[in-house]
């Protein structure tokens, strides 16, 4: 029997495959990780959608490709071929293998994987094939649903701190801090950038070591050259203090590696893992630097799985 190719496919399934397989290449591309709001965005400039593709679902407001990709990319993760946490979506090496088996096989793997699991996690509740499929769908559904809107959230977070000045932003870190447990004695005031801009201490007397020294910087659009790190690097006692460098946008590789192999420990947070440590460590905060940026919890029901 011929494999099958796209042109076999119902105009949703094939959508399907085109889009999750053109999400792997970028996150492959990327070294495995990336936003699933950039993917969207790489995939918008980098694909030809016909006008179907981006008719707008009435009821969801969603665009029809891109529920479809959120979808379909439920199949990938129970198949253990991506995962998504907190809108960063990785590629597992098992994705990776994957995608040796081409657009159409990559998304019929994931989908009899995905089937697969179904069936061994769900309690069976009728012997009625066709009800099992529905409720099947019906799950899938939630989820993707549920992962666009956790999506949504998380780039609204995002853009509140894009429009955040430096000032502001400054502040927003030193709330975080207080909030993992360190106290902030020292916050640059405004003025002249002198390179360090919050020192943080484990004890109210900064007695315990290491100590932090913080950099703050507020470039949400352009990465953080290893220049950057290196600076800091060199306002870092060895074995007293330890450097942190956060910023509202990412780093580049070459200042990753740069941290990864300095001989004195630099912790680097991006706008990403900020959010989701804001998220994280929000309900220990008092209320005015919850007010820096305020978040409301919205409730829907879950699964055990």
């Amino acid at each position: 029997m011929a494999e099958r190719t796209i042109k076999d496919l119902s105009p949703s399934r094939a959508l399907a495959t085109r889009t999750v397989f053109e999400a792997f290449k970028i996150l492959k591309a990327e070294g495995g990780e990336l936003s699933g709001k950039e993917v969207i965005n790489r995939m918008r400039k980098q694909m030809e959608f016909e006008e179907w593709d981006k008719e707008v679902y009435e009821k969801t407001g969603y665009v029809r490709w891109e529920s479809i990709l959120h979808f379909f990319t439920i199949d990938c993760i129970k198949a253990g071929y991506m995962r998504k946490t907190k809108g960063t979506w990785y590629l597992t090496p098992e994705g990776e293998e994957a995608m040796k088996l081409g657009p159409v096989g990559l998304l019929d793997s994931a989908t009899s994987l995905y089937r697969k699991w179904a069936a061994e996690n769900k309690p069976k509740k009728t012997d009625d094939k066709e009800e099992e499929e529905l409720d099947i769908k019906a799950e899938q559904t939630q989820k993707a649903s549920l992962g666009q809107l956790e999506e949504q959230a998380i780039d609204g977070i995002m853009q509140s701190i894009r429009n955040k000045n430096p000032y502001e932003f400054q502040d927003f870190v030193a709330a975080l801090l207080r909030a993992m447990g360190y106290y902030t004695p020292f916050i640059s005031p405004k003025g002249k950038d002198g390179g360090i801009d919050i020192i943080a201490y484990q004890d109210p007397l900064g007695i315990k070591t290491p100590r932090i020294k913080v950099q703050v910087k507020h470039y949400p659009e352009n990465p953080i050259a290893a220049d950057a790190i290196r600076s800091l690097k060199g306002l870092v006692n060895s074995g007293e203090e330890v450097g942190l460098f956060v910023t509202s946008g990412r780093f580049s590789n070459e200042a990753e590696r740069f941290a990864r192999e300095a001989n004195v420990h630099v912790k680097l947070i991006n706008g990403e893992e900020l959010v989701s440590l804001w998220q994280e460590f929000y309900n220990k905060m008092p209320d005015e630097d919850k007010n820096l940026l305020p978040l409301h919890p919205i409730y829907f029901l879950g699964s055990n799985d």
